[in-house]
């Protein structure tokens, strides 16, 4: 039963990141607005980071893939959250949104680990309770 409910969540976690990276494309801008003004090609890198979440996604549903996919989605999920931290500080509201909740941008924060948990659990392909 256990191993059904890890599926489960690997594919709900993947077809999350399917819908997080083609949401890249639909709303680049959103995005792009998530970085500083200093950070060149914004919405380049938004695409390139569309790609590698839909990339990543796809990984980890293929058992071959699959740990090594997990442990980069966990550092992506890292990697990214200084973008979620900068978008709390200067109030940028999510893609796809025109009026900033300040409130919920700060608890967006706490998703990120909770992602990096979730991923981490779903995609573990070692059976740690075998014997048990």
């Amino acid at each position: 039963m256990k191993k059904i409910i890890r599926m489960i969540a690997l594919v709900l976690f993947a077809l999350f990141f399917i819908f997080a990276g083609c949401a890249h494309f639909a709303q680049g801008d959103g995005f792009a607005a998530m970085l500083p003004e200093w950070v060149p090609f914004r919405l380049a890198l938004i695409y390139a980071t569309g790609i590698i979440e839909i990339l990543l996604a796809v990984l980890l549903l293929v058992p071959a893939t699959r740990k090594l996919a997990r442990f980069w989605t966990a550092v992506y999920l890292v990697v990214i959250f200084p973008a979620n931290i900068y978008a709390a500080i200067a109030g940028i509201p999510a893609p796809g949104q025109e009026e900033v909740n300040q409130t919920l941008l700060w608890i967006r924060l706490l998703f990120q680990p909770l992602l990096i948990g979730w991923i981490l659990w779903a995609a573990d392909t070692q059976d740690r309770h075998k014997n048990m």
